[in-house]
């Protein structure tokens, strides 16, 4: 899983803590101390902006390499076209292939 798949995946689980935290303080009223309660709060909080600062430290997804993708290419089975491989005496051979050349 890529970088920013996993941080998105992580802020959702926080996302559902602290909502988890927020139903906690509204069914336990005064059943549970009042520190115990806010310090769990506190922490949440700490822990979204956590992620958040993560979130936003973290490289652009563009950065990531992408990898090459080839395209596959169709080679007839049909025979070239043997005009294509004639010298028609206005290209440069180099010295190789000439009617009046030949090679050493």
């Amino acid at each position: 899983m890529a970088l920013h798949d996993e941080l998105t995946a992580v802020q959702r689980c926080v996302d559902e803590l602290v909502r988890s935290v927020g139903r906690l303080e509204q069914q336990a009223g005064d059943q549970i101390a009042g520190v115990d309660v806010r310090r769990v709060r506190t922490d949440t909080d700490h822990l979204r902006e956590s992620v958040a600062l993560l979130r936003a430290s973290a490289p652009p997804s563009s950065s990531r390499p992408e990898p090459h993708r080839h395209d596959l290419v169709t080679i007839p089975d049909t025979p070239y076209d043997r005009s294509l491989w004639t010298n028609t005496g206005d290209l440069d051979d180099e010295g190789l292939g000439g009617s009046d050349r030949h090679a050493p």
